[in-house]
This record gives C-alpha cells, sequence and structure tokens, in this order.
C-alpha cells in the first residue's frame, strides 16, 4: 500500500522511471517497463521520502560534546567553538556521518545550515551519497564571543556565499540547492541581512535563519533592538514565502498572526527545544493562523540524533501536553514531514507526496514490528510507533539508496572509524577534550 499523503491511502504499485513518479494505483503495473527492476514490497507502506527543514550536518560529530546548558552558553562555550575548530576532514566526516544516519532512518531530503567555513565539504557529501539538500554556509558578522575563525566581514560573508550559489545551486540533476542562511539577528549585521534578501529576491533562493528559540535569546534582541528578532528581519526585508523561521517557541497567538501575514515559513525542531530548555513551540496555534510548518531534528549536539520518527512522536505529544490530547492530529504531524516540509522548502511540485510526474523520493516501511502491532490506523502506527530501523528502502531521484535497511556503497564501519577518530581529533583542537 502507498500513503501519498497524511490523508490518503493508494492500494497498487508505484511505478518509478528515469527519476519520476510516472504511475500508481492498482493498474500502475501497465505503465511499468517489461525489462524493468521490480522491487516486491507487498505488505509494506510506501510513503513519500521525509522531508526534514532543519539539521546542521557540520555538528553531527559533536553528539554529545555540548550537554546540559542553554542555548548562548551552549554556543559560545561549545558549538562554537568545535565549529570553529572544523578542518575539511573533520567536517566531511561530521556530513557523511550525518547523511548516513538521515537515509537509514527514511529521511530523502534536508534543509542544512553548515559552519562559516568549508561548505563545499558538505555539499560533495550531499551529490555522493545521494540525499536532496538545500543549504548553505552559515553567515555571522557579529555578535558575542564568536570565535575569530568564524567571525567574518559583511563583504566576505556574502561573497563565499554567492560564490557557493554559483558552484552549487542546481547541482547533481538539481537534487542540491543553495539557501542563505545567516544564523541569527545576534550574530548578524542589518547590511548582512539585507544583502541575504536582495539575493534571494533576485535569484529565487530560499533564506534560512533561526529566530525566537529561548527566553534569553528573546530578551538580548528585545535588549538591542526594542522589539523580537522576527520583527527585526521583517523589517531587514528578511520574511515572505522564501524565509524559513526555525524555532518560534516564544510567540503568541498575536505574533503567528503577524508572521503568517508575511508568508514566512515556520520549522518545529521539539527535541532540541526540549532538550536546551526553550520550550513548547505553540504549533497548534501556527497552524491555525494558517501557517506553512515542517520538522527537523536540528543537529546532533541539541538533540542528540536526526531521526525523523522521533521528531513526529515528540510533536505530537508536546502539543497535546501543552495544549490538549486533540490538538495536533497524526495526520497534521505527518504532513510535516512530507507535503508540508517540501512546501517549507519550495518544493511541493517535485515531492512531498506519491503522485505521477514528482519525483521518485520514496520510503518502504516495514508495518510488521512488535512496537507496531496492532496496525489498525496507518497514520497512527507511522507518526507514534514506528522507528528508523523499520525502514526497508530508500529511494532518492529514482536512485535505491537503502536496500534492505543497509546504505547502498557505503562502508558503514569505515565510516563509524573515520568518524570517532575525527570527533576526538576536534575535540583536542576545540580544547574541550
Amino acid at each position: 500500500m502507498a500513503c501519498d499523503s497524511a490523508q490518503t491511502l493508494v492500494q497498487g504499485d508505484v511505478v518509478v522511471r528515469e527519476g519520476a513518479i510516472v504511475a500508481v494505483g492498482p493498474s500502475a503495473a501497465t505503465a511499468a517497463d517489461a525489462d524493468g527492476e521490480v522491487i516486491d514490497i507487498s505488505g509494506l507502506a510506501v510513503m513519500p521520502g521525509l522531508v526534514q527543514s532543519h539539521v546542521h550536518l557540520c555538528q553531527t560529530l559533536m553528539r554529545g560534546m555540548a550537554e546540559e546548558l542553554p542555548l548562548l552558553a551552549w554556543l559560545q562555550k561549545r558549538v562554537w567553538p568545535l565549529e570553529a575548530a572544523h578542518d575539511e576532514a573533520s567536517l566531511r566526516a561530521s556530513a557523511e556521518l550525518g547523511v548516513a544516519e538521515l537515509l537509514l532512518g527514511g529521511t530523502t531530503c534536508i534543509l542544512d545550515m553548515g559552519t562559516t567555513h568549508d561548505h563545499d565539504v558538505v555539499f560533495e557529501v550531499c551529490e555522493r551519497l545521494g540525499i536532496r539538500a538545500t543549504g548553505g554556509k552559515a553567515m555571522m558578522d557579529a555578535g558575542d564571543q564568536v570565535p575569530q575563525r568564524l567571525r567574518e566581514s559583511t563583504a566576505d560573508s556574502l561573497g563565499q556565499s554567492d560564490r557557493l550559489r554559483t558552484c552549487w545551486h542546481g547541482a547533481a540533476g538539481g537534487r542540491l540547492r543553495y539557501a542563505y542562511a545567516p544564523r541569527f539577528v545576534l550574530s548578524c549585521t542589518e547590511a548582512l541581512v539585507r544583502g541575504v534578501a536582495e539575493r534571494a529576491g533576485e535569484h529565487g533562493l530560499l533564506m534560512h535563519t533561526h529566530a525566537s528559540e529561548h527566553a534569553e535569546e528573546r530578551a538580548a534582541v528585545r535588549a538591542a533592538y526594542g522589539r523580537d528578532d522576527y520583527q527585526v528581519l521583517a523589517s531587514w526585508g528578511f520574511s515572505g514565502p522564501r524565509a524559513v523561521l526555525v524555532h518560534m517557541v516564544q510567540l503568541g497567538a498575536d505574533q503567528l498572526q503577524e508572521v503568517a501575514r508575511q508568508g514566512s515559513r515556520i520549522v518545529h525542531c521539539p527535541s532540541s527545544n526540549m532538550k536546551l530548555g526553550s520550550g513548547i513551540a505553540p504549533v497548534p496555534e501556527m497552524l491555525r493562523a494558517g501557517l506553512v510548518v515542517g520538522i527537523g531534528a536540528d543537529g546532533a549536539p541539541c538533540n542528540n540524533n536526526l531521526d525523523a520518527w522521533s521528531e513526529m512522536r515528540h510533536a505530537s505529544l508536546i502539543a497535546k501536553l501543552r495544549s490538549g490530547p486533540a490538538s495536533l492530529p497524526a495526520a497534521d504531524v505527518l504532513r510535516f514531514c512530507t507535503s508540508s516540509g517540501a512546501a517549507v522548502l519550495g518544493l511541493e511540485e517535485q515531492i512531498g507526496s506519491i503522485e505521477a510526474g514528482k519525483r521518485a523520493d520514496l520510503v518502504v516501511v516495514s508495518l510488521d514490528g512488535v512496537h507496531q502491532q496492532p496496525t489498525l490506523d496507518i497514520v497512527e502506527t507511522l507518526v507514534h510507533a514506528t522507528r528508523c530501523s523499520d525502514v526497508r528502502y530508500v529511494m532518492v531521484d529514482g536512485r535505491v539508496v537503502v536496500k534492505q535497511g543497509e546504505l547502498v556503497g557505503v562502508d558503514l564501519a569505515r565510516l563509524r572509524a573515520t568518524a570517532g577518530e575525527q570527533a576526538r581529533t576536534l575535540q583536542k583542537r576545540a580544547g574541550l577534550a
């Protein structure tokens, strides 16, 4: 059976040709090539590839290195020194580890924010391992306690981003795209953000930033600017359908209505928000305001995994805790990782549902685990009971990248060993061993 959205189940087959879905349903097999490959998935669920609208591949090696700290201290004392200590080898190992984890768990598409340097390495890994990725280098030309290697001039930050855009936007047959990524208001000048907004408008690209994440951060922004960061960003041109605002934990209903009128997109990161003590995002209110919402694991040091299934479960449960058991139906949560997640990235015409003409980003999930029985409602089972270990096949752009639960063409033993070596070296370079 194929789940083509959070609401519709289609009995039958899915036929893929040249990277695209060409037929779906009971009679779809008639469209298949006689000599084409057939994957028997009887009794399994075929669903759209999962979309995570906010991750940090550059941080995967930092798993477990930034514990028990609130946001600003977490950045200043741990994450920024570690990001500054990255070289190409450690960044490559971090991206490889992250992409492997994402693909094995059924995530086929990401919006990634890097560190300020060496971001070509991240794109190279995404191209080679086969994930669909939109992303860009972090941009930082201001901020307290920012390490020297992360602190950029405005001109250099914009110039390096422009170079990456020229090199990578549209690469791998369109599977890779560039997004401008100023880190957050406290680390960016007005000139930088205005430069980003101009470029995003000129080239039709996404803008991606953190906003209204933590009470301490919100207080610092208000002390500096006299208003909330989403208002500051909007006054600098950072708003509208190309603007992706991550977290948005600290806002009330009226403020969410204001963001909705601007047309900006929102990404919910429930595990990260819990771990850093940021709070519970008002997601039901976001949906009532008409906002387009996606979901993301954020980075490994504030999660500590990149598991979309955990994010869906956590999103559902904390919304029920905050707003009542009927406040966020499982179908809405599944959309965060499929059709709505695709819309956050401006890819709703290409991915996010199983329809003829869309790209073949697909996940095949087992439903026979003891932890999934009895499977009476597939959407509820997917959101509340399914795990990464239940993923059997993953396809991106028509290419099978996970087969029978194993990553195709990747030596995981080597990858794990390299990640361990590079993580220890990174921690030592950062002075945090």
